[in-house]
């Protein structure tokens, strides 16, 4: 069976010798970039993969691209290829931040034809709180085959936000935290606000108090609330870098919203070119 979005502990566990199963952690803290691999080196799940965000899942920063623009798709293939993926493998992804980080990643696979890629439900903690098994022992991995089959229409440039402002014919969603949609802090980017008549909807309103991913039919209740009549294949994901934006993407997918796609350069990109409108405030259009 494939699983595309997310797998429950149980699941991992009773595969963890499967050698059709790859297992990646992805843990990082933007605060600190060394603590995601400091954390695999204490502890994680047997036979998983350390793979960092910075230094794996990102390009070349320029002055005009955002904070983690794409990898190309072959450095970014070889790479993982060299921790062990394979085409036909079940992937599965985690990290200890409800999985801000580890949606990257994700989307990272799905951009590259991989299709059977899920995140570990509730992620490394609560694996860790169910007693699953843990260990510091670093695998033997052995380098695997892999080709990509790009899907460039799961993401949209720049110039393709400036269009959808034009026409207002797709709908943007900001995966980041209301104060930061606001306008009223940004710790990480110079300029506060959004992109102009974008939705807010922060990627923990798709989780459970627990941490858990809410049911599909939850999930998709609350989207088809926001979306009204826009459907998923008009909807564009933003967030600060292109990463939590992934986590809204998956929790439609989740929700059987099929067809979405993302702004990975999202507001640290748009903002290098001081002639792109700005939004602060509570509502989509608002300038304060």
């Amino acid at each position: 069976m494939q699983y595309t979005t997310i797998v429950s502990p149980e699941l991992l566990e009773a595969n963890l010798d499967n050698p059709d199963w790859i297992v990646f952690d992805c843990r990082f803290s933007l605060a600190d970039p060394s603590y995601g691999v400091n954390a695999w080196d204490d502890e994680h799940i047997p036979g998983s993969r350390f793979v960092d965000l910075e230094q794996d899942l990102t390009g070349k920063i320029t002055g005009i691209s955002g904070r983690h623009p794409l990898p190309s798709p072959g450095e970014l293939a070889d790479s993982l290829a060299r921790l062990g993926l394979r085409n036909d493998a079940q992937v599965v992804i985690y990290d200890d931040a409800f999985g801000s980080m580890a949606v990257r990643l994700w989307w990272s696979l799905r951009w590259l034809g991989m299709e059977s890629v899920a995140l570990l439900d509730g992620g490394f903690p609560r694996w860790k709180r169910e007693n699953h098994p843990l260990t510091d022992e670093k695998p033997l991995v052995e380098p695997g085959h892999f080709v990509a089959r790009l899907h460039d229409d799961a993401w949209v440039a720049c110039e393709s936000i400036e269009n959808c402002l034009a026409d207002a014919t797709h709908t943007l969603i900001d995966a980041r935290p209301e104060d930061r949609f606001a306008g009223e802090r940004d710790p990480l980017d110079a300029v506060k606000g959004h992109i102009p008549g974008s939705l807010n909807r922060p990627f923990e309103d798709n989780l459970d108090i627990a941490g858990n991913f809410l049911s599909a039919e939850e999930l998709r209740e609350e989207f088809e609330e926001i979306l009204g009549d826009t459907p998923p294949t008009r909807v564009i994901h933003t967030c600060g870098s292109g990463v939590t934006c992934c986590h809204n993407m998956l929790a439609m997918e989740i929700a059987g919203l099929h067809g979405s796609r993302t702004y990975i350069g999202s507001w640290s990109e748009w903002i290098t070119d001081p002639r792109r409108p700005v939004a602060v405030g509570d509502e989509p259009g608002s300038t304060g």
